[in-house]
């Protein structure tokens, strides 16, 4: 019976040419248990998995990122029992933008460790309170966002047309371009406000030097981590608002994704020349998603079917995942055997 009404109301949600955005009735308590939820697996993979500092290795990073993605995908069929078709559809969209577009926020992180040359045991402890920030962060911007769009009709338009401009800027991005993340203005006014050393104390974010109270590197660190994601935090929840207006499936969308992404980050971090057209494909799917959010809008009012948006990004991400591989590959063919 549950499985005949899943494959219904998933029917349903779909065959509908005309069909709306969800709206949902979400009591709070179920709010409570999505936050209750999050809180739980932070602390468990905080105090359990993760309470000594070692370097993690590419195996324990797939296994993690293996885990955390399949709770993701269970909570999206969690709320189709529970909410439609049309609300897991919407869900699933935002968790593949938001997944999409993190993979570039790891790699980011990448050349911030790099620069900082931040020890690799220590790295997690850093990833694991920016995404306990960038969660709250998130949740600020979804509501603003949400409540923006009900009350002006014209926000439509900005979040559309900012969709398109940072689509061609992510595409158009040169990985190569060095970055002095000192002359960072968040790096800046740490420096000012908070006084910092230079050496490391293990995972401490501060330390003492003599009776004086001071800010570790990876103090630092955190906060430029926490900046970069108010800048990735401007793309993603436009973006993601371009696919769902119901706060609980954007909220839960975010999360999900991005509990992720610190064993995502131990996994690709490496990796970062080996998906070359990465950034070309995420300017394609902003672009899709803010022409979407464009054509919502009056005077077109055009609403495409959720189901069509996650054929677009699941499409756009494949051919970017394989285009990049044949092309390192055939790269790799053309070097003789001295320069491999």
């Amino acid at each position: 019976m549950l499985t005949a009404s899943l494959i219904t109301s998933v029917a349903s949600s779909t065959s509908s040419s005309s069909e709306r955005f969800a709206d949902l009735d979400i009591q709070w308590w179920a709010w409570v248990a999505l936050l209750a939820a999050i809180v739980v697996m932070l602390i468990v993979d905080l105090l359990a998995v993760h309470r000594t500092a070692h370097v993690i290795t590419i195996k324990e990073a797939a296994i993690e990122s293996a885990v955390w993605i399949s709770i993701g995908l269970i909570f999206g069929l969690i709320l189709i029992a529970w909410q439609g078709g049309q609300a897991g559809a919407e869900y699933y969209a935002g968790f593949l933008i938001e997944k999409s577009l993190s993979i570039d926020n790891v790699f980011v992180w990448a050349v911030i460790f790099s620069f900082f040359a931040v020890p690799r045991e220590y790295q997690f402890r850093v990833l694991f309170w920016g995404i306990f920030g960038a969660l709250v962060l998130r949740g600020v911007f979804i509501f603003a966002g949400v409540s923006l769009i009900e009350r002006f009709d014209w926000v439509l338009y900005v979040f559309g047309l900012f969709l398109l401009y940072t689509a061609v800027k992510i595409a158009r991005h040169d990985e190569d371009k060095q970055v002095d993340y000192n002359n960072n203005l968040a790096m800046r006014l740490v420096r000012r406000v908070v006084p910092t050393t230079q050496r490391f104390d293990g995972q401490k974010l501060f330390t003492h030097e003599g009776a004086k109270r001071m800010a570790t590197p990876l103090f630092a660190v955190l906060i430029l981590i926490e900046a970069t994601d108010i800048v990735f935090a401007v793309d993603s929840v436009p973006a993601i608002l371009a696919v769902s207006r119901e706060p609980f499936i954007v909220f839960a969308s975010n999360a999900f994704a991005i509990l992720g992404l610190r064993s995502l980050y131990f996994l690709l971090g490496g990796m970062q020349g080996k998906f070359r057209y990465l950034n070309l494909g995420l300017g394609v799917i902003l672009a899709f998603v803010g022409i979407k959010m464009l054509l919502v809008g009056k005077p077109f009012e055009l609403h495409m079917p959720t189901w069509l948006s996650l054929s677009v990004i699941l499409g756009v991400l494949l051919v970017t995942v394989v285009a990049s591989i044949a092309k390192d590959r055939s790269e790799q063919r053309a070097l003789s055997p001295s320069d491999r």
